[in-house]
């Protein structure tokens, strides 16, 4: 499993680094503020929409904590796709939110 941290993905985010962010956290969680410019899709419809997701491209995934990103993590990555959990999730982001 690849992780980053959130501190990482902030300085990323600060020094202009275009970041796909997939926040897998229900709805309403999401209602208490995101990364800016991350997507929503909820760990349960993952499976769903993972086809909307460019292989070619690198995702960071976010939750409240890191457990439910982890498991998307693995999922995502043993579908062919080129993941990385943000470990600590939005528990440890010290960075805006929108």
């Amino acid at each position: 499993m690849r992780e980053i941290s959130a501190k990482e993905v902030e300085t990323l985010l600060a020094v202009g680094k275009e970041l796909n962010i997939i926040d897998v956290r229900e709805v309403d969680e999401v209602k208490t503020g995101k990364i800016p410019g991350a997507e929503n899709i909820r760990l349960g419809l993952l499976e769903f929409r993972m086809h909307e997701l460019d292989k070619s491209k690198e995702y960071i995934i976010v939750c409240r904590s890191g457990a439910r990103s982890a498991r998307a993590e693995q999922f995502l990555e043993y579908h062919g796709y080129n993941v990385m959990n943000m470990t600590g999730g939005m528990m440890a982001w010290e960075g805006n939110v929108e």
